[in-house]
């Protein structure tokens, strides 16, 4: 991947393992003014030397980010569902954690962060496949590699368990094990490549710091693919489904919040001014959307729900993903703002009017606050409004046109390979569970045990 390609170090720092540019001292000499800002970036960046700081930062990143699939999004869906479907949700984040961190291993790596040579724009290469080459004194810019790409699996990890939440209570544990494998192949690794591994998003100069297109609207997506393929669950939705546990949840959620400063801070891949910022910023807009959805709800029900503070501070956390390397305060308070409010009808009305389950509103939160999260960056990276400022060349409509094209793009190919991949396994093994085991509830149906013995 060349320098040329880039707009900044913020962006840099999800190119291949092999570049080693990263930092403040790459941020300043890519906005180097003149024809030449290429060559001369080239010119002042050193060597890569381990950074003890920027590693630590990096360690506790990866550790945060890890915790938000295990326990955080486990407890969060876990207390959504009904008493008897408790532990089919821990037992599928646990099992996809453990089998995308197989696959990662294998190819995954390599395929979303090498160089694919000629299908570079498309796919990455299999120069680390199996992990070939890491060893303990290989660096991606300031941090090991070994660390890098421990971080990049946590991404990888936590897409397809969002997901979860769209089929939740009626999908065979067999049929979600082949599906989850597939489709980080087939889905995950080359999106991940287009945008952070040197393919053709990264080179038009779409701004996805931390995951907007690459895991929230790829995987609500998907969620909602899945959910209309597989069908409302039984009873839905004139039988009340309401959460066994919102305490559970709201601890859930709290630890999503907590662990998103590893998911938006850490994406500056070092303890620097990019990570303070996402952190700030990442704060603010998860606050303000709490709010929008909360008085908005409040208004239309006439009462404020735990449920849905908590929903509204996930609508605000996805939103922010996209932006939190490229907006400033004000921005992120304005973004999240109108994340909390649109992502509340997306969740209600538009479910309710078009009549599919989404079990736990995957799609409404992740789906479109990802998209409202994606487009609004090319908004509030403006330099007039606080930002950072936009790829090399474009002007804020420019840039929002480029977000636009990767939302779409990305949500057709999510759609597209998602629903063959259902109907392909449907065929192989089935996916959904008869109708006496959904009435037993997955807990005892499909793993023998109970999530809570009574």
């Amino acid at each position: 991947m060349k320098i040329s390609e880039n707009r900044c170090g913020l962006v840099l720092h999800r190119a291949t393992a092999s570049n080693k540019m990263a930092g403040p001292l790459a941020l300043a000499a890519l906005l180097l003014p003149g024809v030449g800002w290429a060559e001369e970036a080239a010119a002042v960046l050193p060597p890569p030397v381990l950074n003890t700081g920027d590693t630590a930062w990096m360690l506790t990143s990866t550790a945060l980010v890890l915790f938000m699939t295990l326990p955080g999004l486990a407890l969060f869906y876990g207390g959504m569902v009904r008493t008897k479907n408790t532990l089919s949700i821990f037992t599928q984040c646990f099992s996809i954690t453990a089998v995308v961190t197989v696959l990662w291993s294998l190819f995954g790596y390599s395929l979303a962060f090498t160089d694919g040579g000629a299908a570079n724009s498309l796919i990455g290469g299999t120069s680390k496949a199996f992990l070939a080459g890491i060893k303990l004194d290989s660096l991606n810019g300031t941090i090991p590699e070994t660390v890098f790409l421990t971080f990049q699996l946590t991404f990888a990890i936590i897409t397809p368990a969002l997901i979860v939440g769209a089929f939740a209570e009626r999908m065979k544990f067999s049929a979600m094990l082949l599906f989850m494998a597939a489709w980080v192949t087939l889905v995950y690794f080359p999106i991940c490549h287009w945008v952070w591994g040197g393919g053709w998003m990264m080179t038009k100069g779409v701004l996805d710091f931390a995951g907007g297109t690459v895991v929230h609207v790829n995987a609500g997506i998907a969620g909602l693919v899945t959910a209309l393929v597989l069908g409302k669950r039984k009873g839905f939705p004139y039988t009340a489904m309401p959460p066994h546990n919102l305490p559970l949840t709201l601890i859930g959620a709290g630890m999503l919040w907590v662990g998103w400063f590893g998911f938006n801070a850490g994406s500056a891949v070092g303890a620097n001014g990019a990570a303070g910022m996402a952190m700030l910023v990442t704060q603010l807009a998860t606050a303000t959307a709490a709010l929008g959805w909360m008085f908005i709800e409040w208004m239309v029900h006439g009462k404020p729900s735990a449920l849905g503070l908590v929903t509204g501070a996930v609508a605000g956390l996805v939103a922010i993903t996209p932006a939190s390397g490229f907006v400033g305060p004000m921005g992120a308070l304005a973004l999240g703002a109108v994340a909390g409010i649109v992502c509340f009808f997306g969740a209600t009305s538009l479910k309710r009017s078009m009549g599919y389950d989404d079990s736990l509103d995957a799609f409404g939160v992740h789906g479109i606050g990802g998209i409202v999260g994606a487009l609004l960056t090319g908004v509030f990276a403006s330099p007039d409004l606080g930002g950072v400022g936009f790829f090399k060349g474009l002007d804020m409509a420019g840039q929002v046109w480029v977000q636009g094209v990767s939302v779409l793009s990305t949500g057709l190919y999510c759609a597209v390979v998602s629903w063959i991949l259902l109907k392909v396994i449907d065929l192989l093994v089935g996916l959904r569970v008869d109708a006496e085991s959904e009435s037993t509830g997955l807990d005892i149906a499909l793993h023998g045990e109970r999530g809570y013995n009574l």
